[in-house]
């Protein structure tokens, strides 16, 4: 039953997505491949919507997911899966932490988590810049890349907007929807 699937897969990915919302997005990358529920472009989609919308990025992608997946039930079930294993978690740790706090087994763990949820948060913009940024397939092996031109790998007008944002973060620190929307009329003018 796609329902029970939907939300097994996705009360998965939010109990072992340490490291917020962004650290759901190498699992659900992982639905691409097992179950074809969604492209990859879709995903690149999804986080231009969840970024620009209210609500957490794994909160947002379950409920796209879903829909797309089996209609709004589908949206609401892959939503319920992905928050449940946090509400859980979250009583749990809530009950504990005041007791267990200062012990050294409480802090050990927290300062391993901290790295190994870089690093998933890492991936993810590695392969979200692999995605938009160059026109290379998945994992291209090396001399692939060098067998090929240069400027036929980059997507320069992609590579160019990410400069501009980047350079405009750093000087004007603004909000970061009037980066998103300034993108968004880009990509309508010059047709992205």
């Amino acid at each position: 039953m796609i329902y029970l699937t939907l939300y097994w897969e996705f009360f998965k990915i939010g109990l072992f997505a340490v490291g917020g919302s962004l650290a759901t997005l190498p699992f659900i990358r992982q639905l691409v491949g097992k179950y074809g529920w969604i492209t990859e472009r879709q995903i690149l989609d999804m986080i231009a919507i969840s970024e620009s919308t209210p609500g957490s990025i794994g909160v947002n992608v379950a409920t796209f997911v879903g829909n797309v997946t089996a209609g709004v039930l589908g949206g609401i079930v892959a939503t319920m899966g992905v928050i449940t294993s946090s509400i859980v978690i979250i009583i749990i740790v809530a009950h504990y932490i005041t007791r267990f706090h200062e012990t050294q087994i409480i802090k050990s763990t927290f300062v391993s988590i901290r790295p190994a949820a870089t690093g998933l948060i890492a991936a993810v913009g590695f392969e979200i810049a692999r995605i938009s940024l160059f026109s290379i397939g998945d994992y291209a092996p090396i001399y692939e890349l060098f067998s090929q031109k240069i400027l036929s790998i980059l997507n320069m007008k992609a590579i160019l907007l990410f400069g501009a944002i980047i350079f405009l973060l750093r000087k004007y620190k603004k909000h970061p929807l009037i980066y998103l929307a300034g993108a968004a009329a880009i990509g309508i003018i010059f047709k992205f």
